[in-house]
């Protein structure tokens, strides 16, 4: 990359942060060129030599932040051998990445729906292939099990396998939320807490969690019953 192919693509990532802060603050639509214009010191006119249109912006911010965490998750599960240690890395990643960047994580939560038609392709193939690095993170620790034999599954139905992963990412998609470094620790330490949520969720007869107890078969359906019944339902 030549210095001034090095000065372009710093500019653009400029914008590219300012845009996600004017985002997260007012919403895609309620941001115009014009304001991120006042927020880099660009001209209006300036702002399309990078982008063609608001549209186009979104769609970058949205394609190099899961680019960006494909590239980690790929980089960094290499040199973790053990599932339940891959899985970890995993959701440190991303607990990292969107505490580092918590704009960016309110456009990726808050403006999915704005994105163009033409560009959504492109980021749901970006999109389910991340999935798919967590959702393999999420199956061996399901194979695995504590690591004794009394405690492995082997293979895993693919629809349980799927809540579980949605279900992970639930729980680092809402970091952002509530986060604060003063009283929550640092990433590690959310990370630690996720994954520990979720293997001692996955895994039956974990050694390291008080023993769960047994709900009977029908639990779930008298629950249902009793809440109609509170509630005048019946």
């Amino acid at each position: 990359m030549t210095p001034r192919q090095a000065r372009l693509e710093q500019q653009r990532s400029d914008i590219l942060q300012a845009a996600a802060t004017l985002i997260a603050e007012r919403g895609f639509h309620g941001m115009s060129m014009r304001d991120l214009a006042e927020a880099t010191g660009f001209g209006v006119s300036s702002l399309y030599n990078y982008f063609a249109s608001k549209e186009e912006l979104l769609a970058e911010l949205q394609t190099r932040a899961f680019a960006t965490l494909i590239d980690a998750a790929e980089s960094s599960l290499t040199d973790a051998i053990d599932p339940s240690a891959r899985l970890y890395v995993f959701i440190f990643n991303q607990v990292r990445y969107f505490i580092d960047h918590a704009d960016v994580m309110r456009v990726l939560i808050h403006e999915a729906a704005a994105l163009p038609a033409e560009h959504r392709h492109k980021v749901r193939g970006l999109k389910e292939a991340y999935f798919r690095i967590g959702r393999d993170a999420v199956a061996a620790v399901f194979a695995q099990g504590c690591g004794t034999p009394d405690t492995a599954r082997g293979p895993v139905d693919a629809v349980a396998l799927d809540r579980a992963t949605y279900s992970i990412f639930g729980m680092i998609n809402w970091v952002w939320a509530w986060y604060e470094p003063a009283l929550h620790g640092t990433p590690e330490d959310v990370a630690r807490s996720i994954h520990s949520l979720a293997v001692c969720g996955l895994v039956a007869r974990c050694p390291s969690s008080p023993t769960h107890a047994q709900l009977p078969p029908d639990f779930a359906q008298r629950q249902v019953s009793l809440l109609n019944r509170r509630t005048g339902n019946d």
